[in-house]
């Protein structure tokens, strides 16, 4: 099972965004909805695509909630979001070894790309995945498989790591291996219902993953 690509997530995985995204939901939701939701609702909120999460909450102005969620986001993106330990000397360590780097997340491009430049790690990825890529968002395993297409490796030589449930699911749906954080919101043990193959529980683990997958 050689491991020759690593298909990562974004927020919530690589770059910590969820105060941004938290904080984000709440004055959206707050201008909307007053009263009616907390920060601890909008942890259901961590994953999906905004367009799935507003047609939930507010079928049919899911086009303005978004703008809203854009405008905020963007404003406040850079004083929000925090680093995880080791993770860029981890990846630029892969990517020396010879591992292709893929994201693949439900977000636009253009704010991957802004996370990956306050994450300093634009040059390590030979590939990013977007909403604006694919018609099909996580859980589906389009994302993953156009990725897998992009890079030009097999199902059984990529591994799919996120901090959420849909990246655990596009993964298996995509006929590939998976891997959650532990240092997801939602936690390790919330994770594991997805049966992942790997749990990280530090950024270093997927050394081993990769050096066994050998």
């Amino acid at each position: 099972m050689n491991v020759k690509a690593l298909l990562f997530d974004f927020d919530g995985t690589l770059l910590n965004t969820n105060d941004l995204i938290i904080q984000t939901f709440m004055h959206v939701l707050n201008e909307r909805f007053p009263g009616q939701y907390s920060p601890k609702d909008c942890l259901k909120f961590l994953g999906p695509s905004l367009k799935q999460t507003f047609s939930d909450i507010a079928p049919g102005e899911e086009d303005a909630m978004m703008a809203k969620y854009r405008e905020y986001n963007e404003l406040h993106h850079d004083e929000l979001v925090t680093q995880y330990p080791d993770v860029v000397s981890t990846l630029e360590q892969l990517k020396a070894m010879g591992i292709k780097l893929a994201i693949v997340s439900t977000k636009r491009n253009g704010m991957i790309d802004r996370g990956l430049s306050v994450l300093g790690a634009s040059h390590l990825f030979d590939i990013r995945i977007g909403t604006d890529d694919v018609k099909n968002v996580k859980p589906d395993p389009e994302p993953v498989l156009l990725a897998l297409e992009r890079l030009g490796v097999n199902k059984e030589e990529a591994i799919m790591i996120g901090d959420n449930s849909h990246d655990i699911e596009a993964g298996h749906n995509a006929g590939v291996r998976a891997a959650g954080v532990a240092w997801a919101f939602k936690g390790e043990e919330y994770l594991q219902q997805f049966k992942p193959e790997y749990i990280l529980h530090h950024m270093t683990d997927l050394f081993e993953i990769v050096k066994a997958g050998k």
